[in-house]
């Protein structure tokens, strides 16, 4: 039997990406984020209005899609409830958000430089997509959320993730860093605790590992 909850959250399940751009003053800026899309060689990105991420991508139109393995999700939850903003908005600080600027450092995560665009890559992540801006647009509704359209100009795939001979990622090789809820997965089960679901007082009855 079907009901109608209201869904809060429609998270249903999409790989994390580590968005990697370039703040005002020249240093790296580096964001946790899953609400991504692909299709063909452009990829959608959905971004809160107040994020540093946004703001970078609003003025730099460039940014690195670092795409984490499962193995990966411990430098990911690093980052989650940190923002590049020196301001943090008041929303975030009531979901405990606090500001960091060192945040490859503190990710545990090395910057790479990228070949054809500002940002670095995130050097342990196994696929690095160098992108530029395209287009912009702002959703209807309340949330102060915008769609960013960038343009893949390079890809850097980790040679043992690609079919020998070929130019596809194997599928069995890759096994990607997905959050469903707010909560982390890789392989189809739960991976990690996770403070973004904390954050978001998301009830749900998974292990919890205080910090």
């Amino acid at each position: 039997m079907h009901v109608v909850p209201g869904l809060k959250v429609l998270y249903f399940g999409t790989p994390v990406v580590l968005i990697s751009s370039r703040n005002e003053d020249g240093t790296a800026n580096l964001a946790p984020m899953s609400s991504a899309w692909w299709l063909n060689q452009t990829c959608v990105l959905g971004l809160g209005d107040s994020s540093q991420t946004s703001a970078n991508l609003r003025r730099e139109r460039e940014c690195v899609l670092n795409l984490p393995s499962s193995a990966l999700v411990d430098a990911v939850d690093r980052l989650a409830l940190t923002t590049g903003r020196s301001v943090v908005p008041e929303h975030k600080v009531r979901q405990g958000y606090r500001y960091e600027p060192e945040k490859f450092a503190v990710a545990g995560l090395t910057e790479q430089a990228s070949d054809l665009v500002s940002p670095p890559r995130a050097a342990e992540c196994p696929i690095q997509l160098e992108c530029r801006v395209v287009a912009v647009h702002p959703l209807a509704g309340p949330a102060n959320v915008t769609s960013f359209e960038v343009e893949v100009l390079r890809a850097h795939v980790e040679e043992t993730l690609l079919i020998p001979g070929t130019h596809y990622v194997d599928p069995v090789g890759w096994d990607p860093l997905i959050m469903k809820f707010c909560e982390f997965f890789g392989g189809g089960r739960n991976v990690h605790p996770s403070r973004l679901a904390e954050g978001w007082e998301m009830p749900h009855r998974l292990d919890r590992v205080s910090r």
